[in-house]
């Protein structure tokens, strides 16, 4: 969710990613993406499947007027092969005054490349320049690409109080559409 006292980060410049290789650059998702951003959520879906979390699978992409709703503000990032196509994208909100990776989502078919994280450094810089001191998440602790990659990728899990109210009501709701509350963790990585 996103906090109305908070001022909308500014929408960035089209980066190129530091990375070689399929992904060219990230940048704000344009209007005719949505689709193809729901394609690639569900399609990332798959490998949950194969550890058992059917349910997690089958679980319908974010809604249109959502992904709309954070395109129009830019607060949903791709990042795009050499014909300028989608093979990821994050959606940020603002939790608490930090940049909250809503969903970070790769197409299988362009994954353990580096494009996960890139999105990520992109999202930090996103974030950076609109002022905020941190990017945070909520994911599943045991899942190999969630909690431990995520750390790989310089976030640490929050403990306690270090659990804000705004992660603490993410996490609730997620406990609520059936996700087990044991497996799930808060997240933050600063931005530098």
């Amino acid at each position: 969710m996103i906090d109305s006292g908070r001022r909308k980060p500014a929408r960035p410049a089209r980066r190129r990613s530091a990375r070689v290789g399929a992904v060219e650059s990230s940048r704000t998702a344009r209007a005719d993406e949505v689709t193809e951003v729901q394609r690639i959520e569900v399609a990332s879906g798959a490998p949950f499947r194969e550890i058992g979390m059917a349910d997690v699978a089958d679980m319908p992409p974010l809604p249109r007027d959502v992904l709309a709703a954070a395109q129009r503000d830019g607060r949903l990032r791709v990042a795009v092969d050499a014909a300028d196509r989608p093979v990821a994208f994050a959606v940020v909100d603002l939790v608490d005054g930090c940049a909250h990776v809503q969903q970070l989502s790769v197409d299988p078919g362009y994954a353990r490349r580096g494009i996960g994280r890139g999105l990520l450094d992109d999202v930090a810089g996103w974030a950076a320049g609109a002022g905020l001191p941190a990017l945070t998440l909520t994911t599943f602790r045991s899942v190999p690409w969630n909690g431990p990659y995520y750390a790989r990728c310089g976030f640490r899990e929050l403990t306690g109080a270090e659990v804000t109210p705004g992660l603490a009501g993410l996490l609730a709701a997620e406990a609520a559409l059936g996700l087990d509350p044991a497996d799930r963790i808060a997240m933050r990585r600063p931005v530098s």
